[in-house]
């Protein structure tokens, strides 16, 4: 996600329960969790699923793909001050998910946030925040992390600012996440997109430094003690973001600085993997202190539009037995040869205008692939992940990106950026489909 240049970040939240807090609380070596059972859209007839637009690559705009009122909710979550004023907590790529640790269901929130007196995350904010509840209509508590700093901010379990608390062996900020000054921004450095995991029995926070930092890419934290921390640096990021530098993002990026950014974790049974933007990922090795090293990192097997835009917030999502690979792509706009207005997923140029920051997903028997053709899933939902509740239903995050197109407006944009989840449906085993969830007299159109 090249922030400064289309504007999208990545995720938010996830669950768990060892370490809780006091309304939560478990032991911080926690039984493995678990999630919550799969129980699917529906016992009768599915949804069904419907025709692509042509050609591949056309993005669908009907409104039974939006986040509505009667499918979508915000996420109450707790206020810190710098929230007051506006009521809602001021987020990007919101990431939820849904965990039963020794019984109990958590879950789990977490963005990318501004700091006061800033208009966006850039060019730098103030580090990751985790909000945690017991149901997703909450109470949405902030974490209680007064034990472990009593004189900062409730909820931060990581900043640029935590440098103090490095020690011998133990490195929370590396001198790459650090805060710097540039005559051209002043201060600089943020964490985007982060995500947090709980898996064999520990705690993960997988996040990206962004364009304004020393260095820009991915990188993972890990709990010594619940979900509130405290984090330390893994051992593959001591140094760098993971994989290589490479020649990308904005201009004002030094050169060998820019790495693969929005990194995600997915995990399955004891294997866990690195999935990057917006083709690539890697295994972990067996002490998750690292990526195993590779010449090259291995690329999903998709079905790419031609020309294939710049994709972002590349997550995947395993439902009854199939892999969803998810996109955030740019639904730009543009006149075709009729003078009719056509939506598309194509790249920047000249008459094209960002419309919608829409999720498109690809379905595959397998996690690498091949992967079908993608479909619209969520118009104006990209930079998200999906997830499964404590009763089984489906969910999918959004949070409206304000940076470009029609969240944008200044009639909408009071009502972006927000913590955001959206129901969706599956269209059953012949298709294997997750969309939004449609109105009932739409499904059949």
């Amino acid at each position: 996600m090249t922030h400064a240049v289309n504007g999208p970040h990545r995720r938010s939240l996830l669950a768990g329960a060892a370490g809780l807090g006091a309304a939560f609380a478990l032991p911080a070596g926690a039984a493995q969790a678990s999630p919550a059972t799969e129980r699917g859209a529906s016992s009768g007839r599915h949804p069904a699923n419907w025709p692509d637009p042509e050609p591949y690559g056309v993005a669908d705009v009907r409104p039974d793909l939006w986040p509505r009122e009667d499918n979508s909710f915000v996420l109450p979550l707790e206020l810190r001050p710098r929230d007051e004023e506006r009521g809602t907590v001021w987020m990007r790529d919101t990431y939820v998910n849904c965990f039963t640790v020794q019984g109990r269901t958590v879950y789990v929130a977490t963005g990318t946030t501004r700091v006061p007196g800033l208009e966006a995350a850039a060019p730098w904010n103030d580090g990751i925040f985790v909000w945690l509840a017991p149901s997703l209509k909450g109470p949405w508590r902030l974490a209680d992390t007064t034990g472990i700093r009593p004189d900062a901010e409730k909820g931060k379990v990581w900043s640029p600012e935590f440098t103090g608390e490095n020690r011998p062996g133990r490195t929370v900020v590396a001198p790459w996440q650090e805060y710097w000054h540039d005559e051209e921004f002043g201060k600089r450095g943020q964490a985007w997109a982060p995500e947090l995991h709980y898996f064999r029995g520990k705690w993960y926070l997988v996040a990206c430094m962004g364009d304004h930092s020393r260095k820009v890419g991915s990188f993972m934290l890990v709990s010594e003690g619940g979900a509130e921390g405290p984090y330390r640096l893994v051992e593959g990021n001591l140094e760098k973001p993971f994989g290589d530098s490479f020649i990308g993002g904005p201009a004002f990026i030094e050169p060998g600085a820019y790495h693969h950014i929005d990194g995600s974790l997915y995990s399955e049974g004891d294997d866990a993997w690195l999935v990057l933007h917006n083709d690539l990922y890697a295994r972990f090795r067996d002490d998750m202190e690292d990526i195993v090293p590779t010449t090259d990192l291995p690329r999903f097997r998709q079905t790419p539009y031609s020309p294939e835009p710049y994709l972002e917030g590349a997550y995947v999502f395993k439902y009854r037995g199939k892999y969803y690979l998810v996109h955030a792509a740019w639904d730009r706009t543009s006149l075709d040869a009729y003078g009719s207005t056509r939506h598309a997923y194509d790249p920047p140029g000249t008459g094209r205008v960002q419309y919608q920051y829409d999720a498109v997903v690809a379905v595959s028997d397998h996690f690498e692939g091949p992967y079908s053709e993608r479909w619209t899933a969520g118009v104006g939902a990209g930079h998200n992940n999906f997830f499964v509740d404590r009763s089984g239903d489906l969910w999918a995050t959004f949070f409206r990106n304000p940076n470009f197109g029609y969240w944008a407006d200044p009639s909408r944009v009071a009502d972006a950026a927000v913590p955001g989840v959206v129901r969706l449906e599956w269209t059953g085993p012949k298709d294997s489909r997750l969309y939004v969830q449609r109105r009932p007299g739409g499904r059949d159109r």
